[in-house]
């Protein structure tokens, strides 16, 4: 509670001049009696002690006392179960309050603030800023943080993951930004510690082999000790505060797009902790003449090999990305950037694909599957419900529902594409909705949704489907020969004149 100036004028002249108690100020007055107290203790007066009684916990006080100095760290949670074995009648509050005041203190730490020289050092780590839902994959926001120690300039880029390539790929686009210092300092994670025995350090092979490229040395920090890179520390604060609150991102591109333009605009035009008559930016400026501009990148595409199954796809970082059908029952070398995957196979280039970062999704190039239908010797519709699950994702269900109702699914499925082709997959996947929800699940009811819809937005009449080119190239059908045919009517006439020669000459035997 806030104790206003009036109030405490009132509370030191009861006390001073009129000689109450402080329970009775606390109860005219209407504040808690230690308020109180520290109002006359701020005012020179030692603090009042007030008289204490008995209590239940006063048997237990030395064993309390004893126990924390041999453990300190010990709960109270576990100090109340040993003390009610030993007979303790009280609650755990009481308790609690008791050992919070028993327990022994531990000296408070001073640190020394440190300077470094121009173009000396960098800090590294990563920040977590909770996790984004891409399609049916749920991923985390990690962002790759590194502050110039002398200027405070920083980078900052966002990956969808915290592995080795995206480590990797961040300390390039950092001395591509900030240049190389001669010594990056970094938190004992995975990526750059494998394993720490004091000063035994045993660095990642992929970290010393980017140390080696841009000459500079790795240092981690002591074990548990964080405020030995407080300024990035520092900076991923700042950046939660200033940068990420109160903003709105469409996708990884967008974020690091928005997060480029704060660290060389916003974040560079505030002053310089180091010199605060100077802003980032200046600092920046007159240190770049120290430190080292990188002559080459260093390669940061992560790199995997990925066995080929029957079907003409290989599967990385959740998704499946299509090769050529040739290729089928094979190993390809895949090397993926935080954009772009490519396909290897031996050293020539075999696909390239956007990298995707949802979840079970097929990335298929065209020319790759319709290269197979002419391998295979099969119509465009010999995927009919993959076709119709990837473009119109209500058509499971329709066609769940359609075949329960003793339709045939063939002839379904058929329709559906057919429509797919004429309307549009938008269309259809309105009319899907629109017709389940009414539960329908004739086709016959789909189509009488699309032509409402088409009629309500003025389209017109949506044209037949053409035959694609391949139906084309099928050889005309040979008409067979006629011949047998004659031959037979040849005979069958013959034998019937034979026959009406036998009766006329019966007929005159008779007359005779």
């Amino acid at each position: 509670m806030r104790i206003g100036e009036q109030q405490r004028a009132d509370i030191l002249r009861y006390h001073f001049v009129e000689k109450w108690r402080v329970g009775t100020i606390a109860t005219q007055l209407g504040i808690h009696h230690s308020s109180v107290e520290r109002i006359i203790s701020q005012a020179g007066m030692p603090k009042v002690e007030r008289a204490r009684g008995a209590s239940i916990i006063d048997p237990y006080l030395a064993f309390i006392i004893e126990t924390l100095e041999q453990y300190p760290t010990l709960t109270a949670a576990r100090l109340f179960q040993m003390a009610q074995s030993r007979g303790y009648p009280g609650g755990p509050s009481h308790f609690r309050q008791w050992v919070a005041q028993l327990r022994p203190r531990r000296t408070p730490e001073a640190y020394l603030r440190l300077k470094s020289f121009a173009g000396e050092q960098a800090q590294m780590d990563w920040a977590h800023f909770g996790h984004w839902q891409i399609g049916r994959a749920k991923r985390p926001l990690m962002a790759f943080v590194m502050v110039l120690s002398h200027s405070r300039m920083m980078h900052l880029q966002f990956y969808l993951n915290a592995q080795m390539a995206s480590f990797i790929d961040g300390h390039v686009n950092a001395f591509a930004a900030l240049g190389i210092p001669r010594v990056v300092l970094y938190d004992n994670l995975k990526s750059a510690v494998l394993q720490r025995n004091g000063r035994a350090i045993d660095f990642n092979p992929q970290l010393l082999s980017l140390s080696q490229h841009y000459c500079y040395e790795p240092r981690p920090v002591a074990v548990r000790r964080g405020n030995e890179k407080g300024r990035v520390e520092r900076a991923i604060r700042y950046i939660r505060d200033n940068f990420y609150a109160g903003r709105t991102f469409s996708d990884l591109q967008d974020i690091n797009n928005q997060a480029r333009h704060w660290c060389t605009d916003i974040a560079a035009r505030r002053p310089c902790p180091g010199d605060p008559d100077s802003t980032v930016a200046d600092v920046f400026e007159r240190e770049c003449e120290v430190l080292r501009v990188p002559e080459t990148p260093y390669d940061s595409d992560d790199a995997v090999v990925a066995h080929v199954a029957k079907t003409p796809y290989v599967r990385y970082d959740l998704n499946d990305y299509s090769v050529p059908h040739e290729l089928v029952q094979r190993s390809l070398a895949v090397r993926a950037s935080t954009h772009q995957l490519r396909i290897y196979d031996a050293q020539s280039l075999v696909a390239t694909h956007h990298r995707h970062y949802g979840r079970a999704e097929q990335i298929e190039d065209p020319q790759h599957i319709e290269a197979l239908r002419r391998y295979k010797g099969q119509s465009a519709s010999h995927r009919p419900q993959q076709r119709l699950s990837l473009q119109v994702p209500a058509s499971e269900a329709f066609l769940l529902h359609n075949v329960e109702r003793g339709h045939r699914l063939s002839l379904s499925a058929r329709s559906l594409n057919q429509w797919l082709d004429q309307y549009g997959a938008k269309q259809l996947q309105q009319a899907l909705l629109q017709t389940m929800a009414q539960s329908c699940y004739h086709t016959d009811g789909v189509l009488q949704t699309l032509e409402r819809q088409r009629e309500q937005q003025h389209r017109p009449v949506p044209l037949g489907i053409t035959l694609p080119d391949k139906a084309l190239d099928h050889p005309p059908v040979t008409a067979p020969s006629l011949s047998g045919y004659d031959r037979l009517h040849t005979a069958t006439t013959t034998t019937e004149d034979d026959r009406n020669t036998d009766d006329e000459s019966n007929t005159g035997e008779k007359h005779d």
